[in-house]
């Protein structure tokens, strides 16, 4: 489970642009969720996920994964548990390097560095079969730099690296943003086959409605630091992107907009 336990959040403190983003927010996840995360811009659905693997601290509250309190863990050690997917799909690949050796390089996470070959082609076979799953031949371009690749292509190797080793959650950061329409629905596709494959506890910040309405069994609406729409299960499964769409014009008229 993950817990983020009354959650304070300022930015600027002490200066005229002081802004409270989260003033006592709270949140739970049960293991086995796949939470869809929809809200406007500045709700505070990309801080929140920041706020989750260490990439901004808090001013007051606490941070659980599994009873565990994470609050003051850095960054780098969270990311032994949590695995990421960026909107950019330059951010979760390294575009120099290989397709062999991006998967290398996640595969020995969190290992200890010695003086030995960063590639293992003992585990050559291994890293072609996770990638034959995705369906796109990319097992058959193991030496093709990553950066030569469509948008869609390396958001697909990044959705493997980031669950290649055993993790407890995965933050999916507004991942298909950047892709054309046809490749995000591939990527959807690719998230949903992964995310039950593995078992995944599973965080989804997504623009999409219909995404957020169709993936995953929990959807939250954010505004302003807060949640105003929390919906699982049964209640989730009747979710119309109308009715989310609907709540989304009540808050802008709401703001004035």
């Amino acid at each position: 489970m993950l817990r983020l336990i009354d959650i304070n959040k300022y930015y600027n403190p002490g200066t005229v642009n002081e802004i409270c983003l989260f003033n006592g927010f709270n949140l739970d996840v049960d293991e086995g969720e796949f939470v869809s995360v929809v809200g406007s811009n500045g709700s505070g659905k990309t801080s929140m996920l920041n706020i989750i693997c260490g990439s901004i601290p808090i001013d007051n509250g606490a941070i659980e994964i599994n009873g565990t309190d994470i609050t003051k863990m850095p960054e780098y050690k969270r990311q032994m548990r949590i695995g990421r997917v960026y909107q950019n799909p330059a951010m979760g690949t390294c575009p120099n390097m290989t397709i062999l050796e991006n998967m290398s390089l996640a595969d020995n996470k969190g290992k200890a560095f010695n003086l030995r070959r960063g590639t293992d082609r003992k585990r050559v076979d291994g890293y072609k079969e996770a990638l034959s799953k995705l369906g796109l031949g990319l097992e058959d371009k193991m030496d093709v730099t990553v950066g030569t690749l469509s948008g869609g292509q390396r958001q697909a190797v990044a959705m493997v690296m980031a669950t290649m080793t055993p993790i407890e959650f995965l933050i999916l950061d507004e991942h298909t943003a950047a892709l054309d329409p046809k490749t995000a629905e591939l990527i959807m596709e690719l998230t949903e086959a992964i995310v039950k494959e593995k078992k995944l506890t599973t965080i989804m910040v997504t623009h999409n409605l219909r995404y957020a309405v169709e993936y995953g069994n929990r959807l939250l609406m954010m505004h302003q630091g807060d949640i105003v729409i929390d919906k699982s299960g049964d209640e989730k499964q009747a979710l119309k992107v109308d009715s989310i769409l609907d709540k989304f014009n009540e808050i802008s008229i709401e703001c004035g907009n």
